[in-house]
């Protein structure tokens, strides 16, 4: 019976390797190994806290998170079941190599004991390791384009003045000014206030702007506040009080060393205002014998919330006011040269005393006085005048002292002493 069994041995193993390769060409035809290959299969990076808890921080190299093309080999059967949600990709930081690499390992969550090999175009997650800060930087808000003709900038602030910015120490030092940009420009339609979240961006010493999403940031966004103002050009106004010294009085030439002011705030407050005026009693030339020059602080006479926006303009002016001496000029006129008025028909009247001529002294400033052409002027005593002002109703026959009438010009400041001269009135012949 043993010599059956052994017997033609040879013969029986090429039997069953025949065997063996019979059933093997059976299955592959009946359910063949295929490739399937999956696109972006990501990794998942494990243990990253043996980075960071030595105060380090890591940066995934040239999206090597992710593997363009991961290739399955499987039976038929068992490809036809997978897709890239099956795919998984491992990169475990204990394997990290001296050169910031880490092996990528690749499996399946299904049939992987099936699965007879998984072919990767990657095979490292590379990493840039580097120490971590933390910096503080203020937040600026940076104001871009032109505000409307006749406005212009306020008070620009934001609502959070500091930002705190974490990341890799080469990112983080190269942050030179943090920034929110608002668009204040006339296209913008903004003539009042402008309150608007704004995002935050982070520039190096050359103004580029540094892109890094390796940084993490306390906030992204902050509230700008901008104030836009009305500007408006007003008038200085003032009103000079009190009497300079005897003999003296004034000029009427008054100066300012600003006439005009252009004053900015919010649109109802400055649309209500036509002038700076300064009160009344500041401006004062009680006992002036020469003219008068006051310093004005014109700020503490705009209401809160409107300026003064003139460069180099501190609000102070100089405001003059004439004050000059009056003087004396005297003429005369011949008594047959002065006219009587208003005197009834009935009656007829002459001047008695002065017997010859009047002098007549008329008062001014020298450059008033001047300008007076005296030869043109008309001397007369007016009757009817005095008898109103006496509130006599007629005048009969007698003597009378009554005044002398000056028709200096109407525009004249020029007065005249006065003089009384005596009539004397009789019946009309």
């Amino acid at each position: 019976m043993k010599y059956k069994i052994t017997k033609n041995w040879g013969l029986k193993i090429v039997s069953f390797l025949f065997a063996a390769m019979v059933w093997i060409v059976v299955t592959n035809i009946n359910d063949p190994v295929e490739p399937r290959p999956m696109t972006d299969v990501p990794v998942v990076l494990r243990n990253t806290e043996l980075i960071t808890e030595r105060g380090q921080i890591y940066e995934v190299l040239d999206n090597t998170d992710v593997i363009d093309t991961v290739t399955i080999y499987a039976p038929r059967s068992v490809i036809d079941k997978l897709n890239v949600t099956n795919v998984v990709a491992i990169a475990d930081v204990r394997d990290l190599t001296s050169l910031d690499t880490i092996p990528i390992k690749l499996s399946t969550n299904i049939y992987n004991s099936q699965v007879e090999s998984i072919r990767s175009s990657i095979d490292t997650v590379r990493l840039n390791i580097e120490d971590k800060q933390t910096r503080s930087f203020p937040i600026r808000a940076n104001v871009l384009g032109e505000v409307p003709e006749g406005y212009m900038l306020g008070d620009v602030s934001t609502e959070q003045n500091l930002i705190r910015i974490s990341g890799p120490k080469s990112v983080v030092s190269r942050i030179a000014k943090v920034q929110a940009d608002v668009d204040v420009s006339a296209a913008s339609g903004f003539t009042s206030k402008i309150e608007t979240d704004v995002d935050i961006r982070m520039y190096d010493e050359d103004g580029v702007e540094i892109k890094s999403a390796s940084l993490e940031r306390s906030i992204t966004k902050v509230r700008v506040n901008v104030e836009i103002l009305e500007m408006k050009t007003v008038p200085v106004v003032y009103t000079v009080t009190g009497t300079p010294a005897e003999g003296y009085r004034l000029t009427g030439e008054n100066s300012s060393t600003r006439e005009n002011v252009v004053i900015a705030g919010r649109s109802k407050l400055v649309q209500s205002i036509e002038a700076v005026e300064i009160a009344e009693g500041d401006i004062d030339v009680s006992g002036a014998r020469e003219d008068v020059i006051t310093l004005i602080d014109l700020k503490k006479y705009l209401p809160e919330g409107v300026s003064l926006v003139e460069e180099n303009f501190t609000g102070m002016v100089n405001v003059t006011v004439g004050v000059g001496q009056e003087i004396r000029r005297t003429f005369s006129r011949r008594i047959e040269n002065i006219h009587i008025t208003g005197l009834p028909a009935s009656l007829e009247a002459e001047i008695i005393d002065p017997d010859n001529e009047c002098s007549i002294t008329l008062i001014g400033l020298a450059g008033e006085l001047q300008a007076v052409n005296v030869n043109t002027l008309e001397v007369s005593v007016d009757i009817a005048a005095w008898l109103a002002e006496e509130g006599i109703e007629e005048v009969e026959p007698g003597y009378y002292r009554i005044p002398l009438s000056v028709n200096l010009p109407e525009d004249s400041t020029v007065v005249w002493e006065g003089m009384d001269v005596q009539l004397y009135v009789t019946e009309a012949e």
